[in-house]
């Protein structure tokens, strides 16, 4: 723990509580590492804009969202991927022929977070950034990640097959699943980080809780699981510690790390 050089936090269902919050508690723990000289970043599969909010109030030396199709090292992009328009639309295209035309769909920019929403998701979380209503029919965007709402695993299955050329995660919490390109993941993301960082991988501490944050867990000198954790993330990390409403992260760093 000693060695640590960067603590790298998942957001939903990791560093935020239920109810979409930080602690205080936990801000606290987190200042007191970066006063030691350890770097604080975030690796969610949030947009960017989604995480506004959280990223104002954390202030984190270090970024990776959209599951790892961008990534920011202090105020600079270090690495993107991104879909062309074209492919972006084919993408779109495909989802709609296979999971049906009324299927929710969200794309994220570099600047934006689109999305046909049948509910304005403010409604359901106060906290969530702000989202570009669109029905995608005159789409002409780049995009760094599509997520699709598909209730149907043999259409789920279906589309993966057909979009070969992503990489095809699903949300444990939902019936929501992330296509990214080939081989963007969080943990490709923290190699970028470690290139310029100039530390190997043994020197951070990765926080998760769900299917994405597996390889970055096992990938990363310390893999930490949340209390809450999918049990499919408690297998495969080193440490499974307090849930996150229960400051479990709080707990970790005040004994394990300061």
């Amino acid at each position: 723990m000693k060695k640590c050089k960067l603590l790298l936090l998942d957001l939903d269902g990791t560093l935020l509580q239920s109810d979409k919050t930080i602690s205080t508690r936990t801000l606290s723990a987190l200042k007191k590492c970066r006063e030691n000289d350890i770097l604080i970043g975030v690796s969610t599969s949030r947009s960017e804009q989604n995480s506004l909010v959280f990223l104002n109030e954390l202030m984190p030396d270090i970024l990776i969202s959209s599951g790892g199709a961008l990534v920011k090292y202090k105020t600079e992009y270090i690495y993107r991927a991104e879909f062309s328009e074209e492919e972006t639309n084919v993408m779109i295209d495909m989802a709609r022929n296979i999971c049906g035309n009324d299927c929710e769909i969200t794309i994220d920019t570099i600047d934006a977070h689109y999305w046909n929403y049948k509910i304005d998701p403010k409604k359901l979380d106060k906290s969530w950034g702000d989202s570009i209503y669109t029905d995608f029919s005159d789409f002409n965007e780049c995009s760094l990640k599509m997520c699709v709402e598909i209730f149907n695993q043999d259409k789920a299955d279906k589309l993966a097959r057909s979009l070969s050329d992503c990489d095809c995660i699903r949300f444990s919490d939902g019936f929501w699943y992330k296509f990214t390109k080939k081989n963007v993941t969080k943990e490709n993301a923290i190699m970028k980080i470690t290139e310029v960082c100039g530390f190997s991988t043994d020197s951070i501490i990765a926080f998760g809780d769900d299917y994405a944050d597996i390889g970055m867990l096992e990938l990363c000198g310390t893999g930490v699981a949340m209390g809450n954790a999918i049990d499919e993330v408690k297998e495969r990390a080193d440490i499974v510690i307090g849930s996150n409403d229960e400051e479990g992260i709080a707990d970790f760093i005040e004994n394990e790390i300061l």
